[in-house]
């Protein structure tokens, strides 16, 4: 198993207000594999979490989606969408969901293209630094979150703790 050791800091490209860059990604569900993906013009007039991490199976990976998973309820009571991204294939997105009963769409960025773009690739381990951004429903983001840690709830708290308040 490969461990990003602390301190491997992401590349901060973008700030609250600016504009989600283009992405055209193909999911998983539990259920299915699409390869026509999703837009973040798909998106336009909603409010989603992209949240990067760096694998599908990794136990803190699997700890952090399966909290996504408990709290799918009040993140949909929020009206906001979880896409959560790694540069896993969808195959192994879609066992990953059917394994774990998840309920969202797993996006696959195999070609680590749009995670360049959000200065969360990290090129000498080949794996996203886990990292949540908010996207509003004008496609720009609202929160970001380039250190997002797993150490405790705090950041999980603080990201619901602002939805939250966009109520």
């Amino acid at each position: 198993m490969l461990i990003i050791p602390p301190g491997i800091k992401a590349q901060e490209k973008f700030k609250v207000g600016d504009p989600v860059p283009n992405f055209d990604l193909p999911y998983a569900t539990k259920d299915t594999i699409v390869f026509t993906g999703i837009k973040n013009e798909d998106m336009k007039g909603s409010r989603y979490i992209l949240a990067f991490y760096p694998a599908d199976w990794s136990p803190g990976c699997t700890r952090e989606i399966c909290t996504f998973r408990d709290e799918f309820t009040d993140f949909r009571d929020m009206d906001v969408e979880i896409l959560p991204i790694s540069g896993d294939y969808v195959y192994s997105h879609h066992q990953w969901a059917k394994h774990h009963n998840l309920n969202f769409k797993l996006l696959a960025d195999h070609t680590r293209s749009f995670g360049d773009k959000m200065g969360v690739y990290i090129d000498e381990y080949g794996m996203f630094k886990r990292s949540v951004f908010v996207v509003g429903p004008d496609g720009r983001f609202e929160y970001i979150d380039y250190e997002y840690s797993l150490n405790d709830d705090r950041d999980f708290r603080a990201l619901r703790k602002f939805l939250k308040e966009q109520r």
